[in-house]
């Protein structure tokens, strides 16, 4: 088995070069091998000079010729996915890559088409933002009616997904509203994801974090939308 790691980085110049170095050390579970595909999305801070010195045989780069979002970024990456999984991991230090092992297992116990990594399974709230906390529950409570779904975290940034069904999928989203759009059309397809528990270090504004407000209502619209376009807006006939 091969998983596909998507490294999505914008201005994280303190923080890609650790974050790789961890992905490459997280451990995985005997019989997997991985590849890393990085993309830039048109970083202005150095983070392009660190990765223009990355050499590793298993790691690909790839540089946007501007800034198109990160979800563009994802999109980019994907057709250059070459295992049977794709994980989508961020370039900071909120999300351990230490977890892997646990994507890993579930996949290989109960093969789902989707293993998403959950900060609040459990009754966890590990949040700096109280307004995060409530708008995290708020959107993950109109998935799980719309769309018939009992997840605790459709926000998380751990997802990982069957490489085949990941390409299938009719993605649109260019910012941070494809973590949406991916959520919403895995269900609409009537596919499973499961969750698992995983560790979680958020950051304030002032420590990176990109995420705004506005990005919320965003959410808010991309999954309204999906509920109502039609089957070959959510998957490519094979």
């Amino acid at each position: 088995m091969k998983l596909s790691l998507i490294v999505c980085v914008y201005n994280e110049k303190d923080t890609i070069m650790p974050v790789l170095d961890r992905v490459r050390r997280a451990l995985l579970l005997p019989g997997w091998e991985r590849e890393i595909i990085v993309v830039d999305n048109a970083s202005t801070d150095g983070t392009q000079d660190l990765l223009r010195t990355v050499s590793d045989a298993d790691t690909r780069v790839i540089f946007q010729p501007r800034n198109m979002g990160k979800g563009t970024s994802i999109r980019t990456a994907i057709p250059a996915c070459t295992g049977d999984y794709a994980f989508i991991q961020d370039a900071d230090f909120e999300y351990d890559p230490g977890d892997y092992p646990l994507f890993l297992h579930r996949a290989e116990q109960d093969r789902p088409i989707a293993v998403f990594g959950s900060r609040t399974l459990g009754g966890r709230a590990i949040y700096k933002y109280v307004a995060n906390y409530w708008g995290v529950r708020l959107l993950t409570g109109l998935t799980n009616l719309l769309y018939g779904a009992k997840l605790t975290d459709v926000a998380t940034a751990s997802k990982m997904v069957r490489t085949d069904v990941l390409k299938r999928l009719h993605l649109t989203g260019t910012g941070f509203d494809l973590d949406f759009e991916l959520t919403d059309k895995l269900l609409r397809a009537a596919y499973e994801i499961v969750e698992v528990p995983i560790r979680y270090t958020p950051r304030t504004v002032e420590e990176g974090k990109k995420i705004r407000p506005w990005d919320g209502l965003w959410a808010l619209r991309v999954i309204l939308r999906d509920r109502l376009v039609p089957m070959d807006r959510v998957i490519q006939k094979q």
